[in-house]
């Protein structure tokens, strides 16, 4: 399969049993906590891909049977009331761009995507939407449903939504809404089968393996057994992922009443760059400056991870492993990532307090990383990781404010890393301060971390 550039810059499966919303779910919440810890997770990377719309496709949308369906909009509306929680509800404005290309790009192939009129969507556009709002995403969506084709056509349908994407030249994600199995306890809603488990674990191997063509060749007797109702909306996403490098990644899987509950990203464009890219561009910066006095130009053409907005840090590290300088940014200052490599990897190399410039002499005995960080999330000490999480601390007046990675080498409790991180912004010891925690995608050149 060749490997293509897109503006689809993300895709992902979600589950959607309204009991995971907690004005729903209540008391039993605390059952399902992973799956909702795994939708914060699933946002936050949504988040920093950069996607500025969401399709979301359901299986609980109106059925047609020779067609897909999307709400009209000009916005989409779902409350839970009928799940004991009229109060809670989403809404989002539709992208109509997006959805106007979308059925241009479908009828170009024979398939017609019937509007609906009513703005009130079904609960599996209602739940994964839930999430993305409450976790911070915020953009214009496209609510779609599926059909009573065949699966080739849903495969077909997805490489659709793909250049409908790339015409309108927007960074767009893909979630694909969907439980698993049904059957999978005697308790379960659909029954028990003792073989519907078989379904939800070759689906879950399948993106363990980074394999998702192994979803598509699942056998019809296995899927009719399982009573699944998530198949075809993966078929879609993995559709409108042809061409593209799969990422998969297994972020949580459940099954407390029955039902699997899977939350899983398939492709994610901010990994796309090689583990070398990043620092290799730090290199050139830091060592064409050093030798020459001038600030290089980002590459002419760029895409994925480096053409997005995001903070990050540079660090220098001796062949025997010594910091040598290390600054960053905790916003986006640039356009791109790649400007901010650029900016950052100069300043770390130049302008660190703590080192004298780095000479010419010094160049081929340096080693480069970048820590580009993920969107920051308020927090307390209890839920702060030192190897998982870098942290955030700021002083109650905002005045000052220190950061520290994560997995320092040394810093081994979180009362440390806030202390160390403290120290840095000249916070006096005892002072009540406000904690920020995020984690970083961490690319590293051969050689010393």
């Amino acid at each position: 399969m060749t490997t293509q550039s897109s503006h689809l810059v993300f895709s992902g499966i979600a589950p959607h049993p309204p009991i995971m919303v907690p004005e729903v779910g209540r008391e039993s919440i605390d059952i399902v906590r992973d799956s909702v810890a795994a939708m914060a997770e699933l946002t936050e990377r949504l988040i920093a891909s950069g996607a500025e719309s969401v399709i979301l496709i359901s299986p609980h949308a109106p059925l047609e049977i020779d067609s897909f369906v999307a709400y009209e909009g000009p916005n989409v509306y779902g409350d839970f009331g009928k799940f004991r929680a009229p109060e809670t509800s989403v809404v989002a404005p539709v992208d109509e761009e997006l959805l106007g290309a979308i059925s241009r790009s479908a009828a170009a192939d024979g398939y017609h995507v019937s509007l609906l009129p009513d703005t009130d969507v079904d609960h599996g556009t209602a739940v994964p939407l839930y999430f993305l709002l409450r976790n911070g995403w915020h953009g214009n969506v496209v609510a779609l449903g599926y059909s009573f084709l065949s699966n080739e056509d849903h495969l077909r349908f997805g490489q659709c939504i793909k250049r409908a994407v790339d015409e309108v030249g927007r960074p767009v994600g893909f979630i694909a809404s969907g439980d698993l199995s049904h059957r999978l306890a005697p308790h379960a809603p659909a029954g028990f089968n003792p073989n519907a488990h078989l379904f939800d674990e070759t689906v879950v191997a399948a993106l363990r393996d980074n394999d998702p063509q192994a979803i598509v060749e699942i056998d019809y007797d296995l899927r009719k057994l399982a009573g699944e109702c998530g198949y075809r909306s993966m078929l879609v996403a993995i559709g409108a992922g042809d061409g593209l490098p799969a990422r998969c990644d297994v972020m949580n899987y459940e099954a407390p009443f029955g039902v699997g509950y899977l939350v899983a990203q398939l492709i994610n464009q901010r990994d796309e760059a090689s583990g070398e890219e990043l620092p290799r561009l730090a290199r050139a910066a830091v060592e064409t400056f050093i030798r020459t006095f001038q600030v290089i130009q980002p590459p002419s053409e760029i895409s994925g991870l480096l053409s997005l907005r995001a903070p990050c840090f540079v660090s220098l590290k001796t062949l025997d492993g010594e910091l040598r300088g290390c600054i960053g940014t905790i916003e986006p200052a640039r356009q791109t990532l790649a400007e901010e490599i650029i900016a950052n990897a100069i300043s770390a190399a130049m302008s660190d307090p703590r080192f004298s410039p780095v000479t010419e002499a010094e160049l081929p005995a340096l080693r480069y990383s970048v820590d580009v960080l993920m969107p920051a999330e308020l927090t307390v000490l209890e839920e702060l990781d030192p190897k998982i999480f870098g942290v955030i601390v700021e002083d109650e007046n905002s005045a000052r404010r220190g950061l520290l990675l994560p997995d320092i080498p040394g810093v081994e409790s979180a009362e440390q890393q806030v202390e160390i991180a403290a120290r840095k912004a000249g916070i006096p010891s005892g002072t009540p301060v406000k904690l920020w925690r995020f984690k970083v995608d961490r690319f590293r050149e051969a050689g010393p971390s």
